[in-house]
């Protein structure tokens, strides 16, 4: 039978997201994962020049052996070789790609909860565009329906091939044959491993950079570790942990091991965004792509001589580094992240070390070690600490949480409510507006504060500057039913108010 991509997107509800399809794992059946990977494979036939051969990969989620067998069939109906690289990192499988020409694919469901799963593509040359994504969903794929039973299990799932190491091999010498195997020397490294799919390369490449390293909280159990809605056991964890055991930093990511969280040597945990305006300080890069959600003191700090604001994702944010590309100078170094920490490096870069020059490969998708590794590097350098270096930016702090099994639709309409009816100022403007330092002392009272909007961006989502400086960005996320909310002030105790009355006033949305 034939079935189109865009009929079986219908059917299931699994959907591209921001960072590629993802939905319920009952929803994620063998059939719907099978037409996605076949989809897939015919568009890299059509659109790039490379061997019938795919390597795929996945996360330690309970589903993601079952999606990798229902993908090792699609490439075999498809006269494609599968090469399976086991269990490692997302970056890991792209570069792997990139250095073999080859399409890849990653089965992860990233920070997400364990009853969902997703299905990332890269192509040959790194992560699939948003042009690449239509050209997938515009396919049509024969096959034969007995292959599966009535719930769209495979009647006979094939094994999994013997793993590919050289993948992992790769990804773990990229780091000290730039860095050098001395770049960490001296310093103690704690490494929060939970069920990130990564957690023993974080160990073995740390170790390669000359690192003490203490492992702690291994988890057999998938753990949602979200970079960008760090939960609250996470946080003591993390404060624990320093507090009973000697570290300069603590090193962690989410699941598939993309997006990086980093403590200082107290515990606390660094917003990405943070931390990637550190890490491209570290490595000198000089022109930067990121998401319009991110902390704002990118521009203030004065570091980079250009930006690049987009809309909230990876290929949007590829998209963007790759306008500011030098065609005539390969020494601009170009890079981007997101306010998840993911650090992506689209052009080669190259530095002068004590022994020579070294050039470290571009690697254009999200990737969690090079933003910590790099300010660790800068750490040691300079003989500071990792909060020595937070005091040197401008003191912009941003927050964000989100309402979970918030439908995608009731939160465009209300987005669309406030555009609209320009309710901004009216829904939050209390909330934002600062006290004045001078208080009458006769007369009438004064009249309540409320600040105003004084400028919109409607990049991605809807984000709001107010008068005080205050920002309030709402946005409905693109991976899992959630209404996200950024808040950015001139301080951490104020940031964190503002957020907890967002947060408030967005509950009462639910009704």
């Amino acid at each position: 039978m034939s079935v189109t991509m865009q009929e079986v997107m219908k059917q299931s509800g699994v959907a591209f997201g921001t960072s590629g399809a993802r939905g319920l794992v009952t929803a994620m059946t063998d059939r719907v994962c099978y037409v996605y990977a076949r989809s897939f494979i015919k568009y890299c036939e059509q659109s790039y020049k490379c061997e019938h051969t795919i390597a795929i990969a996945g996360d330690l989620r309970p589903s993601t052996e079952r999606i990798l067998k229902a993908l090792v069939k699609a490439g075999e109906d498809s006269a494609w070789k599968v090469v399976y690289c086991g269990r490692i990192p997302s970056p890991a499988i792209a570069l792997y790609g990139i250095d073999k020409a080859l399409p890849t694919i990653m089965v992860t469901g990233s920070h997400i909860p364990a009853d969902r799963n997703g299905i990332k593509f890269n192509h040959p040359q790194g992560e699939i565009s948003k042009k690449d994504e239509q050209g997938i969903v515009s396919q049509a794929v024969d096959f034969d329906e007995a292959i599966f039973d009535a719930k769209g299990m495979l009647k006979n799932a094939p094994e999994l091939p013997a793993v590919e190491t050289e993948a992992e091999e790769n990804y773990v010498k990229r780091y000290p044959e730039f860095f050098g195997s001395r770049a960490l020397s001296g310093l103690t490294i704690g490494v929060y491993q939970h069920s990130a799919v990564g957690r023993d390369i974080v160990v073995k490449v740390l170790e390669s950079l000359g690192a003490v390293v203490k492992p702690f909280a291994r988890s057999e159990t998938f753990i949602p570790v979200d970079t960008e809605a760090i939960r609250k056991e996470d946080e003591e964890l993390a404060r624990d942990f320093a507090h009973k055991d000697f570290v300069d930093a603590i090193f962690s990511t989410d699941g598939d091991s993309d997006r990086p969280l980093l403590a200082d040597d107290v515990g606390m945990w660094l917003r990405g965004d943070v931390l990637g305006i550190l890490a491209a300080q570290a490595l000198g890069i000089k022109r930067i792509a990121t998401p319009v959600s991110c902390n704002t003191s990118l521009e203030k700090c004065g570091s980079f001589e250009r930006i690049c604001r987009t809309r909230i994702g990876s290929p949007y944010v590829i998209a963007g580094m790759e306008s500011l590309v030098d065609a005539n100078d390969a020494s601009v170094s170009v890079a981007g992240y997101e306010a998840n920490g993911g650090f992506l490096l689209q052009t080669n870069l190259t530095r002068a070390f004590e022994d020579g020059t070294r050039t470290l490969p571009a690697l254009p998708t999200r990737d969690a070690l090079l933003p910590m590794i790099a300010v660790m590097v800068m750490v040691r350098e300079q003989k500071m600490c990792v909060v020595d270096l937070l005091k040197k930016l401008p003191k912009r702090f941003t927050v964000s949480d989100r309402l979970k099994e918030f439908p995608t639709e009731v939160s465009k309409a209300k987005l669309a409510e406030i555009r609209e009816k320009k309710l901004g100022a009216k829904l939050f403007g209390a909330l934002t507006a600062k006290p004045s330092k001078f208080k009458p002392k006769d007369g009438p009272a004064p009249k309540p504060f409320h600040g105003e909007v004084v400028s919109i961006d409607e990049t991605d989502g809807y984000r709001m500057e107010f008068d005080s400086g205050d920002i309030v960005h709402l946005r409905p996320s693109g991976n899992a039913p959630e209404f996200r909310c950024y808040v950015e002030t001139e301080g951490k105790e104020r940031s964190a108010e503002l957020l907890a009355g967002c947060m408030k006033i967005m509950e009462g949305w639910r009704k």
